[in-house]
């Protein structure tokens, strides 16, 4: 089997440093000013040299670099250009799992026929996104999903990392913090008892690891001898929508968290409309500094696609997992589920007046976006969610 991983470098920036010109080699945060009380939503790599990153509160990104260029979010137009990147992998494999706007995997075993090997089918995509739409990509090939995802990331931005078999040598090198889920907090740990690299994970006694780092060790060793048999699967297959972020640093901020789930929703909310679906079901992940994991669903006697009966579903979970208390989240996920086609929507004169109402203020929302850029006028975030 063999996985490409498409990974657009520093999306957002890009794509507005790309429509302003005169914004390329500056350091360019997308989200809202320190005025707003923003949080930035993606930096470029010259805004990354001063340490700014996404998830930072904006006023912070401020003080880091004086000079920053602050552009307001376009979230649909940025869908909009996810998915020509989208069609353009589609031409080399059907087999296309998006991760976010992004990245996705490919799986090009039987694409190799047509197009050549996995190295061709690879350089292929970067001129085609390069040329069509004038954005760089990183690509990873590999074996598998982990060894993919860990390629595209060594040589950012433009990177192209193939992982030739055997791969073990080649993985051994790399430090452990590049295992997923070997945050600060276990880098730490690790190092407190001379783990610093894979080589150095993958030859420590299991029971050692155990004591170290709990039930995630099993895992983390498959990760570290190469070891992931999950597929792709294409979006098409998959029975949920869902995205997720995980922040650079631990979030202890409530209404950084709600921002940034806000920002989760709205985007599987509008994947939800462009497949024609509706979801019944709606729940939130949280990932802890400890790596302690929950979810929390909830489920309605009526299916919608509209934005905000999701977002006030989505919301009201967050509030009640972790509303009033102390925190510290590495990575928080909405997910939809229970999904049903417009055929089996449920139909009723209330819910389709609703739909309507709601679908029109989705409209207008997304128009306002497209022209002016301006994200923060599309949803407003109450500190009670009863007030939605």
């Amino acid at each position: 089997m063999m996985i490409i991983h498409v990974d657009m470098d520093a999306f957002y920036a890009s794509v507005e440093q790309r429509d302003q010109p005169d914004l390329m080699g500056k350091p360019v945060v997308v989200g809202g000013t320190a005025q707003q009380r923003g949080v930035v939503a993606a930096a470029s790599y010259e805004a990354r040299k001063f340490g700014i990153h996404s998830a930072m509160p904006s006023s912070r990104a401020t003080r880091l670099c004086p000079d920053v260029i602050f552009i307001p979010m376009r979230m649909n137009y940025y869908r909009e250009i996810s998915d020509q990147i989208h069609e353009i992998l589609l031409r080399y494999t059907p087999l296309v799992e998006p991760l976010s706007l992004d990245e996705a995997f490919l799986e090009v075993t039987d694409s190799t026929r047509l197009f050549g090997g996995s190295a061709n089918i690879g350089k292929r995509i970067k001129n085609d996104i390069l040329a069509e739409l004038g954005l760089t990509a990183s690509i990873g090939i590999a074996s598998n999903k982990f060894l993919a995802k860990i390629a595209s990331d060594l040589e950012k931005p433009d990177g192209f990392v193939q992982i030739p078999e055997p791969y073990q040598e080649f993985l051994d090198t790399l430090p452990v913090t590049r295992l997923w889920g070997v945050g600060n907090v276990a880098s730490k740990k690790l190092t407190k008892i001379g783990i610093h690299t894979i080589a150095d994970f993958r030859l420590t006694d299991e029971k050692v690891l155990e004591k170290t780092l709990g039930h995630r060790a099993q895992q983390l060793l498959r990760l570290a001898n190469g070891v992931d048999d999950r597929k792709v699967i294409p979006e098409i297959e998959a029975k949920s929508i869902s995205r997720e972020t995980t922040f650079v640093t631990d979030i202890q901020d409530f209404r950084t968290l709600e921002s940034s789930l806000m920002h989760l929703t709205e985007d599987v909310a509008a994947r939800l409309r462009r497949k024609g679906m509706f979801t019944r079901t709606v729940g939130i992940k949280l990932r802890f500094a400890n790596f302690r994991t929950i979810t929390r669903e909830k489920t309605h006697a009526e299916s919608t696609n509209i934005t905000q009966p999701i977002w006030k579903s989505a919301q009201n979970l967050l509030h009640n997992a972790i509303g009033g208390t102390k925190f510290r989240v590495r990575l928080i996920g909405v997910h939809l589920q229970s999904l049903v086609s417009e055929h089996e929507h449920n139909n009723s004169l209330f819910n389709r007046t609703e739909l309507n109402q709601q679908s029109q203020v989705d409209s207008v929302v997304d128009s306002i976006n497209e022209r002016f850029g301006k994200s923060t006028v599309h949803r407003g975030i109450a500190s009670d969610p009863s007030k939605n």
